[in-house]
């Protein structure tokens, strides 16, 4: 079968012909009939070899994956051949007391998710360990819902414990309107009564921000914060949601959120927000998110399925994939870059 790895420290990915895999006990075997790019794959192949802590070279990348039931392992149950299913990634150890909970993104053993820790879903086949791994999909398409288990889960996530924040006369930011970002625009929309104003470097990514429901969106540039402060009156963000994760993103974060407001860094990058008198309003929050758990991905479909929220997506072939990062990593992909295994 074909899949895409990440084979050589520095390289880029190369697609590759390797043995299809066979389901062992307890697993499934899926026929992938998408899977999504993220910049966290490009975040694992810039990271130096004396820093890498990841599966060993060569890796199957992508964790967002969407298939096909094709074959379960021996003593497998609670799902299907044949059906149509999202791969929820971030793999716990199914016994702690996060995992328990469905928050297996916080498992206290940690978490071994494809594409990072194992063979992941650019593949047109592949191996999850446990049923439990995988939600229905239904009727809905994978190509445009693929991305919900990362794109979708993970602004959702960090989105969903700010709304007793964001009642009506409050603002949120979003700081970034890339392949999560653009989500996050419609969750806060979706979910809330706050005024949103959403910021990035890409004008057609301010222009979509607009399209997708922003009550404000420009570039964010040197004067973006004074530009946050006066739509604010003064007096700052009730909740600021940093996709980027730089740096700069971070400190325009700490500059702009409100007295008693919240700052949620989501983007994997190197920023840090400091936390002290002299550096953030009172009684200031800052959180981390890391993916999400099983059941606020089974929230997710349904708001797609109701039409609340999508992924801007744009299709590559198995054999184009790595263009697929090219343009992901060159800031070209508007939301969403899709390989099908099958097209």
């Amino acid at each position: 079968m074909k899949a895409l790895q990440y084979r050589e420290f520095g390289a880029r990915p190369e697609v590759v012909t390797v043995d299809k895999p066979v389901p062992g006990p307890g697993e499934v075997l899926l026929k992938m009939t998408a899977s999504g790019a993220c910049h966290s794959d490009e975040f694992i192949m810039s990271t130096p070899a004396d820093q890498y802590v990841f599966a060993p070279l060569p890796l199957t990348l992508g964790h967002e994956g969407a298939g096909i039931v094709e074959e379960l392992g021996p003593g497998t149950t609670g799902i299907e051949v044949g059906q149509a299913v999202l791969v929820y990634g971030p793999w716990g150890c199914g016994m702690c007391h996060s995992c328990a909970q469905g928050s297996e993104n916080n498992c206290a053993h940690g978490i071994s998710a494809p594409g990072i820790h194992r063979p992941g879903t650019m593949a047109e086949y592949m191996i999850v360990d446990s049923p439990r791994h995988l939600v229905p999909l239904g009727d809905l398409d994978p190509v445009a819902s693929v991305s919900l288990t990362d794109a979708g889960l993970t602004p959702y996530h960090a989105i969903k414990p700010s709304l007793s924040r964001l009642s009506p006369g409050t603002t949120a930011l979003v700081i970034g309107v890339g392949g999560l970002g653009h989500v996050g625009v419609q969750l806060l929309r979706a979910l809330t009564q706050a005024t949103v104003i959403a910021v990035d470097l890409d004008r057609s990514r301010v222009d979509q921000a607009l399209e997708l429901g922003a009550h404000h969106s420009f570039i964010s540039d040197s004067d973006a914060g004074e530009r946050i402060r006066e739509l604010t009156g003064g007096r700052g963000v009730d909740a600021v949601f940093d996709f980027v994760g730089a740096q700069s993103t971070a400190d325009l974060a700490q500059s702009s959120v409100a007295v008693a407001g919240e700052i949620v860094l989501i983007g994997v990058g190197t920023g840090t927000v400091g936390a002290g008198y002299l550096t953030l309003p009172f009684d200031v929050s800052v959180r981390v998110v890391n993916w999400g758990s099983r059941s606020e991905l089974m929230e997710v479909i349904e708001l797609a399925r109701r039409g609340a929220i999508s992924v801007t997506v744009s299709e590559f072939s198995m054999d184009d994939a790595p263009s697929a990062y090219e343009q992901l990593h060159a800031g070209k992909v508007r939301g969403r870059a899709v390989v099908v295994p099958t097209r």
